[in-house]
């Protein structure tokens, strides 16, 4: 009995050693780094700004609220829901970035290559020019709808024809319907002065209006993107064979493209509605997660979930110290330094062919 624990024992640590073993190791280390990260990311954020507030103040601010204390006011009702709304969006637009990357098996795609930015935007100016919406709160929910729609006619014309649904015909139908909307958007801003007053802040990609967004109202639709990002994880494996290969192994293409659009569209949808179509997350972050996790979607979609938040946070906290006494938007933060963050990863790390 003794030798059979023992060689119980030595065969499980012979599995932990192997090369599959301490990759998964490997990987569940890197999830709590990036977990840790997280967790200093968001406490920078709720100290820094204009007015800085001591660590031990936000402790106490969030252990101990006292609505007397200035200072736990400014970290209560104006930091916190900044901060949680930037986890929420950099979450959303990594994940989204990761999936639109596998399901068109281009490692230059992004959220936004699907049409989804330009349907939020398309439907801000109108609610804007039309309906004279002024409300932040209120004109989320028209570029969430706007979203939505543009991506399901991008897959409906992206079906067109024999074969249905391919990489290459999403990103056609995606960049056709992206230049007509950026049009129409164009001419509406120009009829109209008033609209691009309004539209201006909202297109520069900012978490500044954070304080007026119902976060509890947009983490369904966060929570159901992430949930269809989960379950399709695995089909996407397969799908980075190649539609013959994934087709030989059981994978139900079309099935698996339709929830992976479902996902991308909840969840850029939400980032673009809540803050405005940020750039270069949903780029950047997959390939950085991608270079310590390897090509595993569930892994990879994990590493994105947590790495986002991380950089969209910072960018939100250098923004706000890097031209004191204003700060510079997220959005125009995040293209400053996810460019030249793309061109280091694109010159020193072999793209991975998806």
């Amino acid at each position: 009995m003794r030798g059979g624990i023992a060689a119980a024992r030595a065969a499980e640590r012979a599995r932990l050693l192997s090369p599959v073993g301490r990759r998964r190791w490997l990987r569940i280390a890197g999830l709590g780094v990036l977990a840790a990260g997280l967790a200093a990311a968001v406490l920078l954020s709720l100290a820094v700004g204009a007015r800085p507030i001591p660590l031990t103040v936000v402790l106490e601010a969030l252990t101990a609220f006292d609505p007397a204390d200035t200072l736990h006011l400014v970290v209560h009702d104006l930091r916190l829901p900044r901060t949680m709304v930037g986890i929420a969006v950099g979450l959303a637009l990594s994940v989204a970035g990761a999936l639109m990357q596998a399901i068109t098996r281009n490692p230059l795609a992004d959220p936004g290559l699907l049409g989804v930015n330009s349907g939020a935007s398309l439907a801000a100016v109108i609610a804007i020019w039309v309906l004279h919406v002024t409300s932040l709160g209120t004109l989320v929910w028209f570029a969430l709808a706007g979203a939505g729609t543009i991506a399901v006619l991008v897959y409906m014309l992206g079906s067109l024809g024999r074969g249905g649904a391919t990489p290459v015909r999403l990103a056609l139908a995606g960049a056709a319907i992206n230049a007509l909307l950026f049009a129409l958007v164009s001419a509406v801003l120009l009829l109209s002065k008033e609209t691009l007053d309004i539209y201006r802040f909202w297109i520069v990609g900012s978490l500044t209006g954070a304080a007026g967004i119902a976060l509890r109202d947009l983490l369904p639709f966060l929570a159901g993107g992430l949930a269809l990002a989960i379950i399709a994880g695995r089909s996407l494996n397969t799908v980075a064979l190649g539609d013959d290969t994934a087709r030989s192994l059981g994978t139900r293409l079309g099935l698996t493209r339709v929830v992976t659009m479902m996902a991308i569209t909840l969840l850029c949808g939400t980032a673009v509605a809540a803050a405005g179509p940020i750039g270069f997350v949903g780029l950047v972050v997959p390939h950085l997660a991608r270079a310590w996790c390897g090509g595993d979607q569930r892994w990879l979609i994990a590493y994105s979930a947590i790495l986002g938040p991380i950089v969209l946070v910072l960018s939100d906290v250098a923004g706000r110290v890097v031209l004191p006494p204003g700060e510079v938007q997220v959005g125009i933060m995040t293209a400053l330094i996810g460019g030249p963050l793309f061109v280091a990863i694109v010159r020193n790390i072999r793209l991975a062919q998806l």
